[in-house]
């Protein structure tokens, strides 16, 4: 399958910051991979360095070069423009004509429930809203990879199951998912496989339920600790 991704002693430095260290990680196409950690652990910058947004300050970035990769950031920008504008655009700047962008994010939108408010400024959406088309904005793109930062932190527990019913719908698709998340239960509902994050290191990668009926050993104590709440 295709759309996969390999990190080979990769390490980040922000000038005498170290934000990752050490990292080796391979996530093939199909995978469902949850990131989690406690604030400050290197989720995020994982993901910019997944996506190509961080360059490495050590080590190399592997990928299947036909691979097609999408992201959606915990607060997803929008442009002072409609929802309609703000999905066909990504398409646009594909190289898709306008009005074919226009007609597809117009399907895209209708299919995350946001039809209705297509013509509403995107800045007027609400947090649960953004998400939803920041998920049809990628929909659009046909990603096989999708990269996704806290995609329900801060919404309404109806807002979280929409968008998790979306990153379910993407999975299903056959769309690898690699997703940072606090929420522990959207990590056993949506994931396959659990890397845990703690000081810019791996401390274990494991599939779901291994991670959280197995015992982790004395390596990933900060992991067990994490998962009993006790580390945020």
């Amino acid at each position: 399958m295709s759309g996969w991704v390999q990190l080979k002693g990769v390490g980040l430095q922000y000038g005498a910051v170290t934000a990752l260290q050490g990292i080796d990680l391979r996530i093939a196409g199909g995978e469902r991979v949850a990131i989690i950690g406690a604030n400050g652990s290197g989720k995020s910058t994982l993901l910019r360095v997944l996506h190509g947004l961080l360059r490495p300050t050590t080590g190399s970035v592997l990928r299947d070069e036909a691979m097609r990769q999408a992201m959606v950031f915990q607060r997803p920008f929008a442009l002072r423009a409609s929802a309609l504008a703000n999905v066909a655009l990504a398409l646009w700047l594909r190289g898709t004509p306008w009005r074919v962008a226009r007609a597809k994010a117009l399907q895209a939108l209708a299919r995350v429930g946001l039809g209705s408010v297509a013509l509403r400024n995107a800045r007027t959406l609400s947090g649960g809203q953004l998400q939803r088309m920041a998920l049809a904005r990628a929909w659009c793109l046909a990603p096989q990879v999708l990269l996704l930062d806290e995609p329900t932190a801060s919404l309404d527990p109806h807002a979280k199951r929409e968008v998790e019913t979306l990153m379910a719908d993407f999975a299903a698709a056959g769309t690898t998912l690699v997703f940072a998340s606090h929420n522990l239960g959207q990590v056993k509902r949506l994931a396959t496989r659990v890397v845990y994050m703690e000081g810019g290191h791996v401390l274990a990668d494991l599939p779901v339920h291994a991670f959280f009926n197995g015992p982790l050993g004395e390596t990933s104590r900060e992991a067990e600790l994490f998962v009993k709440g006790e580390l945020g």
